[in-house]
């Protein structure tokens, strides 16, 4: 077998893991990389600063299921990966980094470029690698990608001395890893089964409340399966929204501190929370004592780590949500709606989501969810940056389906939402990519834009502008006397920045104009920029206080 480098080998590997796209910039510690790369069949996409190019490789993975891919250079090109692997730890996206490294001769001398990549992310990453020898780079990669998709989802990173690249050895991919120490459980236990299965067989207001595993886990159908045999009412995580159709009867959409009255009401009234695939995050529960106080707890998750971590559990289950699912229907009865049902029902039509609208050309921001969700029928994805406009797009659209809603949960980051809809219209070429920003948000990786306009990639840009960051503008108002400290932020002329690259962009100020541009967006053949003006101190509502409980809501 004829010999190949390691920047070759790292390429036949990929090829292996059935990778096709990869993200990147490239710098000197990963030249031999980028020059095998250069040769190869993969297509490589060019972002304009590292954290862009791994929230593209995050929207990616979040988008098609499949392990995004990424490359960076040594020290700053590493240090630029931060924020996105932490994003993506925080919301178990599967993503596999490869940063350059000084020569391993050189590891801890102070190098040009030299940084402790692998000691700077082992809090933020499933698992690091470093590389100092060239015979363990297949087998590393091999266990990478294994421990990248299983089990719960996360970013692995691979730390690439410069020699390992560069060295050459004869090339044969593994055919199977064994790692004693990662065992992830899949199927559930048997006994725990039985007791989830006689808690919601005997449970008189059973609640459903799912979160992002069960999108990771794909386990769609056996929700829908779950909630129409036993007429459970559901309610969704931010990262669950869209795993039940939201115009559903038994669909409670979005809970927590900016989520619906009815799904708030409706966890505190319930006397059993089956949690699928959810973390029992603060923004979720409020003030925890008094979360779902009146319930017992059925608690599904792939990661033993989550099982109790933040409630009290009745009935723990550790497994794949899917499998799980497909243990535990058989045992559960067939139900009619009932008096749980209806309450549920009386709920939704007693505190509707709703806003002020007093007829003007003023363009509401929710008037805008509304519109596209009326426009596109449902049938988009729609991504977010982070902030007011991330809670509308959450509460103003229907979703329908899965991996429909892509956002930064966990972690909040402002500026993932343009790489990572850049990375998800890559997934899915033939979906519609609609990314809602806000212009604080957009302004944190606005070059990447430039990505966007080389690759002519069709993501249509629409900016909520307000010229404030919104949310801690809105939080100044509520509890700091309206003491607006360092929060207008005026906005620079979007549609010249929009220009300057090369894209087709254009502003909204009424209301009478929007459907005409939405119009004209979509039908647009490339992406698109539409910088629409909200009122300055449009609010989202509902607002539960942080550490009140849900019952404490503000406004909706």
């Amino acid at each position: 077998m004829p010999k190949l480098n390691g920047g070759q080998i790292i390429i036949e590997s990929l090829k292996k893991e059935n990778v096709d796209v990869v993200f990147g910039y490239p710098g000197g510690a990963v030249i031999n990389l980028y020059d095998a790369l250069f040769s190869s069949s993969l297509k490589h996409y060019l972002g304009r600063h590292e954290q862009g190019v791994i929230h593209a490789a995050d929207g990616y993975a979040r988008s098609t299921g499949k392990v995004g891919v990424c490359i960076a250079t040594s020290g700053p090109g590493g240090t630029n990966l931060v924020t996105g692997l932490a994003t993506a730890q925080m919301d178990s996206v599967p993503i596999v980094a490869f940063t350059g490294q000084v020569p391993s001769s050189l590891i801890g001398k102070d190098a040009f470029q030299e940084a402790d990549i692998t000691g700077i992310s082992l809090p933020i990453t499933k698992h690091n690698f470093l590389v100092t020898d060239i015979k363990d780079l297949p087998r590393t990669i091999k266990e990478a990608f294994y421990i990248a998709r299983t089990g719960r989802p996360g970013p692995v990173l691979i730390d690439l001395a410069k020699d390992v690249t560069q060295a050459e050895m004869e090339f044969e991919y593994p055919d199977s890893i064994d790692l004693p120490g990662y065992r992830p459980t899949f199927e559930g236990h048997k006994l725990q089964i039985n007791k989830a299965a006689k808690a919601i067989n005997s449970a008189k207001k059973p609640l459903l409340y799912v979160g992002g595993g069960a999108v990771i886990s794909g386990a769609d159908q056996e929700i829908r399966a779950l909630v129409e045999k036993a007429k459970i009412p559901i309610t969704t995580t931010l990262m669950g929204l869209g795993i039940y159709p939201e115009d559903k009867e038994l669909a409670l959409e979005m809970l927590g501190m900016h989520g619906t009255q009815y799904a708030n009401l409706a966890t505190t009234e319930a006397d059993l929370l089956i949690a699928v695939g959810a973390r029992f995050d603060d923004r979720v529960t409020g003030k925890l004592d008094e979360f779902a106080a009146d319930a017992d707890i059925v608690q599904i998750d792939i990661d033993p780590a989550e099982i109790g971590k933040n409630v009290d559990v009745t009935v723990p289950i550790v497994g794949d949500i899917k499998t799980v699912l497909n243990e535990l229907l058989p045992h559960i009865d067939e139900k009619e709606m009932g008096e749980w049902q209806q309450r549920i029902k009386e709920l939704k039509e007693k505190y509707p989501l709703k806003y002020e609208d007093d007829g003007s050309e003023v363009i509401k921001p929710q008037y805008v969810m509304e519109e596209i969700d009326k426009f596109t029928d449902g049938d988009a994805t729609i991504v977010t940056e982070v902030g007011q406009h991330q809670m509308w797009a959450a509460q103003f659209h229907k979703y329908q389906k899965p991996r429909q809603f892509l956002t930064s949960g966990g972690l909040g980051t402002m500026g993932y939402g343009l790489p990572a809809a850049i990375g998800a219209q890559i997934g899915q070429p033939d979906e519609k990519v609609i990314l809602i920003a806000g212009d604080g948000s957009i302004q944190m990786n606005l070059q990447e834009l430039g990505t966007a306009q080389t690759y002519n990639i069709p993501i249509k840009v629409l900016i909520f502008n307000n010229n404030y960051l919104g949310m801690v503008r809105q939080w100044q108002e509520f509890f700091f006397d309206k003491r607006y400290a360092s929060t207008k932020i005026p906005a620079p002329d979007f549609i010249k920045m929009a220009d300057a690259y090369g894209i087709w962009a254009k502003r909204v100020e009424k209301k009478s104009e929007l459907d005409a541009a939405l119009k004209e967006a979509m039908e647009h053949n490339g992406p698109v920029v539409l910088d629409i003006k909200i009122p300055e101190e449009e609010n989202v509502y509902p607002m539960v206080p942080a550490g009140a409980g849900l019952k404490d809501m503000i406004g909706g």
